[in-house]
C-alpha cells in the first residue's frame, strides 16, 4: 500500500484574492475553502505575475516565470512543448496524475504530463469558429460539451444564457443545477476517486472554470446575493472614466458597464458563482472523508489570476492591479505532512510558479533546478515580484512586494506607484509624492535589470526604453525548457 501523500490542486478561474471570507471581504461567503484556511496555511500575499488564462497556467504547469515560458500575453493556438510539467514530474515519481476540468493548452487534448485529463475550458471563441478542425473544436474535443449534449440533447449549451465568456452580463443557470459545469468537474474529480487505484499516490487537479464568466450560477445562488448592500466598487485618483463612458455599454469591453445596477448584476453574479463553487468544492472534501482519505492528503487552493469587477472603472484582467493580480493560495491538510500549524497565516510574497515546486516537495520527487519557483511550504525570501501583460497601448511591467508596487506601462512611459499598506486599495497614484521617490527608483531599478536584454529591447540595463513592440509569444514559447 502506498504511503505517499495523495495531491489534490483545486484551482479556480479569475478568482479574486479577497473574495474569501478569511480574506476578511464583507460579502462573499466561502464556508469551505474558509475551511481549508482554518486546516491549514494561508498566504495573503499570493500572485499571478501574468494575469490571463493562458500564460498564468504556462506558469502554473512549468514552474517558470512568465521570461521562461515566453508567455507574455494571451495568444492562443499556440503549441506547448513544454519538456517539463508538474503532472510529469509527478508522474515520473510514482503518481498517478488526472485533471478534471479546465486546461487552456494547446493543442486542445494536449496532456501537459497528465496520465488522464477530462476536459472542460469552458466556452472558448477560438476554438467554435468554422475553420477549426472537428477534431479541435470543443463541442467534439471538450469531454464536458459532449456529456452535456448527450444529456440534453444536441443542441444544449452553456450560450443557451445568452450569456459571453468574456461579458459582465448575469443571470442564473436555466437548467437543472447537476447540469452545470461547476457540478461536472464536482463530480467527475469525486468519480475519480471512485476508480482509482488504491495502491498508488495520486495527483488530482480539479479545475473549475466559475468564477470565471458566464456568471450563471443556479438561481439559488443569485438568491444568496441579491438582497445584500454590496461594498460598492473601488474609486481612485487615476481612474480612467472618460473610457468608461466610451465602453461602458459594450458587453464584453475592458471597463465594465457604466450602468450601476448593470454593475451590481454583475457582482451578484461573480459573487453567487464563487459560493457555488465553494460548495461544489465542499462535494470534493466530503467525498476525501468517505474514502478515507483525508489523514494522508493535501490539498492546495489557488486561482490564475483575479477579475477588477468595476474597481478602477475596470473589468476583466490583464492590468497590473490588485483586483487582476492578487490570487488566493492555501495548503491545507494534516500538521504532520504539512510541517505547520493548522491556522497559520503566511506573508511570504508567492506566485503561481510555486505551486510546481510544492508539489513535487509534498510528493518528495526531485524538484529541477531549472524552476524558478521555489516550495511554499517551508517559507522562502522572495522580496519582490516582476510581473506583465501585453495589452495594446495598456502593455505594462510592473514589481510588486509585500508593502507596494511599481508600475510601468512601456509604450507610454507612464508610470504609477502605490503603498499598499496605506492604500491596500490603490486609491491613490503616488508617483509624484516626494517621500516616495528613492524607493520609486528602487523598484524601478529593479524592473531596469529585470529586463536588461529582454528580447523587445524594454531596457539597456541603464533605463526603460519607451516605445519596444511588445510580443505575446517571445521566442522561447514554442521550445522545450527543461
Amino acid at each position: 500500500m502506498q504511503n505517499r501523500p495523495n495531491i489534490v490542486l483545486i484551482m479556480t478561474d479569475e478568482m479574486r484574492g479577497d473574495c474569501m471570507g478569511i480574506a476578511g471581504h464583507p460579502d462573499v461567503k466561502t464556508p469551505y475553502i474558509d475551511h481549508l484556511a482554518a486546516h491549514g496555511v494561508y498566504y495573503p500575499n499570493a500572485y499571478s505575475s501574468c494575469p490571463t488564462c493562458v500564460p498564468a497556467r504556462a506558469i502554473l504547469h512549468t514552474g517558470l516565470s512568465q521570461r521562461h515560458t515566453g508567455r507574455v500575453g494571451y495568444q492562443d493556438r499556440v503549441n506547448w512543448n513544454y519538456g517539463c510539467t508538474m503532472a510529469g514530474e509527478l508522474s515520473k515519481a510514482g503518481y498517478y496524475t488526472q485533471c478534471v476540468g479546465k486546461m487552456h493548452v494547446h493543442p486542445l487534448r494536449h496532456y501537459a504530463g497528465f496520465h488522464n485529463v477530462e476536459l472542460h475550458d469552458g466556452y472558448l471563441h477560438e476554438y467554435r469558429f468554422a475553420d477549426v478542425p472537428s477534431s479541435e473544436n470543443q463541442l467534439i474535443a471538450d469531454d464536458y460539451f459532449h456529456w452535456l449534449r448527450g444529456q440534453l440533447g444536441v443542441n444544449a449549451d452553456v450560450t443557451d444564457t445568452g450569456l459571453d465568456c468574456n461579458g459582465w452580463i448575469a443571470r442564473p443557470w436555466p437548467y437543472e443545477e447537476k447540469y452545470h459545469p461547476t457540478n461536472w468537474v464536482a463530480q467527475q474529480s469525486i468519480d475519480f476517486l471512485r476508480r482509482r487505484d488504491p495502491r498508488q499516490p495520486f495527483f488530482l487537479m480539479a479545475s473549475f472554470v466559475r468564477p470565471h464568466a458566464p456568471y450563471d450560477a443556479p438561481a439559488h445562488y443569485f438568491d444568496m446575493y441579491k438582497n445584500k448592500d454590496l461594498r460598492p466598487p473601488v474609486r481612485g485618483d487615476w481612474d480612467d472614466a472618460e473610457l468608461l463612458r466610451k465602453n461602458g455599454r459594450v458587453f464584453n469591453n475592458i471597463t465594465g458597464p457604466i450602468d450601476p445596477d448593470l454593475i451590481r448584476e454583475q457582482m451578484i453574479g461573480y459573487y453567487a458563482c464563487i459560493t457555488h463553487v465553494d460548495h461544489q468544492i465542499g462535494r470534493i472534501l466530503m467525498a476525501l472523508i468517505e474514502h478515507k482519505l483525508m489523514d494522508n492528503t493535501i490539498i492546495l487552493f489557488t486561482s490564475d489570476h483575479g477579475e477588477m469587477l468595476s474597481d478602477h472603472c475596470l473589468d476583466r484582467k490583464s492590468v497590473p492591479y490588485q483586483g487582476s493580480i492578487h490570487i488566493p493560495m492555501i495548503v491545507s491538510g494534516p500538521e504532520a505532512l504539512l510541517g505547520r500549524r493548522w491556522g497559520e497565516t503566511d506573508d511570504t510574497l508567492v506566485e503561481l510558479r510555486d505551486v510546481m515546486p510544492t508539489t513535487l516537495d509534498i510528493a518528495g520527487a526531485p524538484i529541477p533546478a531549472t524552476l524558478d519557483g521555489q516550495s511554499i511550504l517551508h517559507g522562502h525570501d522572495r522580496q519582490w515580484l516582476h510581473g506583465e501583460h501585453v495589452y495594446g497601448e495598456k502593455s505594462h511591467q510592473f514589481i510588486v512586494t509585500k508593502t507596494d508596487k511599481y508600475v510601468w506601462f512601456s509604450q507610454t512611459g507612464e508610470e504609477q506607484y502605490f503603498d499598499l499598506v496605506k492604500d491596500p486599495n490603490e486609491t491613490h497614484n503616488a508617483i509624484r509624492d516626494a517621500q516616495y521617490i528613492p524607493r520609486i527608483a528602487q523598484l524601478r531599478q529593479y524592473l531596469i535589470d529585470t529586463l536588461a536584454g529582454c528580447e523587445e529591447g524594454y531596457s539597456d540595463g541603464e533605463q526603460l526604453i519607451v516605445g519596444c513592440t511588445p510580443r505575446d509569444c517571445l521566442s522561447n514559447a514554442t521550445l522545450p525548457n527543461c
